[in-house]
């Protein structure tokens, strides 16, 4: 993959490329998530919808690169890299509907990177927030400031995240300071009243979702002066995982105008 401006260079992976499709979704990880975390989505949406997973710095290929803990920041840095690659007149992607999905933390930096892609001008066609506080009610639980040991027992009790990584001493050395990064960027961030989006917010979660309950996310609707969904999947805070045919299946029928098979 070419790593220059035009393409979102070291922040967009597609794992499944898509020239023709209707419409593109950009993914935002959850803290101390990867891009890789939507490659079975991107696979399954393909070729209707292209998938552009946004890769961090700190992670993966990125592991070079420090860690951002400050939202406001990582919101630039993201909404610069994206705009060439959707919204520029001399990009090839121009034209092409976008909409933005985020999970967790990443739903905090979808809504912010929508806002700033709003007001440079281009809509997005759909926000999709996934088991993340509405904005204006992201609470400071001081999980950044936890050990490391304390962080590992939460992040197992949020019921999905890749156990076998967190039994590999050197494996986890290298995901904690990314975790305890972004953790950080998610507890100290604050809302700044602002325009209210134009397009629809769609709120997704899982039922038994031990660190947002529900009924959380409608507030969500205060949001957008468009329209705002709320679908609630069984399963915890890592639902996707295991309701990933479910899900996929639910953004098609919102993102398609006639959903992929499966």
């Amino acid at each position: 993959m070419s790593e220059s401006h035009a393409d979102g260079g070291a922040w967009i992976r597609r794992f499944h490329p898509s020239p023709d499709a209707d419409v593109r979704l950009v993914c935002f990880p959850h803290a101390g998530g990867s891009a890789s975390f939507f490659h079975a989505l991107s696979r399954d949406l393909a070729p209707g919808v292209e998938v552009l997973s946004v890769q961090y710095p700190g992670r993966q290929d990125r592991r070079g690169e420090p860690n951002i803990t400050d939202m406001t920041q990582l919101a630039d840095r993201a909404a610069e890299a994206l705009l060439p690659v959707l919204t520029a007149p001399a990009a090839p992607d121009s034209g092409t509907p976008f909409a933005l999905f985020g999970h967790s933390m990443g739903s905090t930096l979808a809504y912010e990177v929508a806002r700033r892609l709003q007001a440079a001008g281009h809509r997005a066609a759909a926000l999709f927030v996934s088991g993340r506080r509405a904005p204006q009610r992201v609470v400071d639980d001081g999980l950044h400031q936890l050990s490391d040991e304390d962080i590992v027992t939460d992040i197992m009790a949020l019921d999905g995240t890749d156990t076998p990584v967190f039994g590999d001493p050197e494996v986890l050395s290298l995901v904690l300071p990314s975790i305890r990064a972004d953790y950080r960027a998610a507890e100290t961030y604050r809302y700044a009243p602002g325009p209210l989006l134009d397009c629809p917010i769609h709120a997704m979660t899982g039922f038994s979702d031990p660190r947002v309950p529900a009924g959380e996310l409608h507030h969500w609707a205060a949001c957008t002066e468009g329209p705002f969904t709320l679908d609630v999947f069984s399963g915890g805070h890592f639902y996707l995982t295991a309701g990933h045919a479910e899900v996929t299946r639910g953004l098609a029928e919102r993102l398609l105008p006639t959903p992929v098979a499966g």
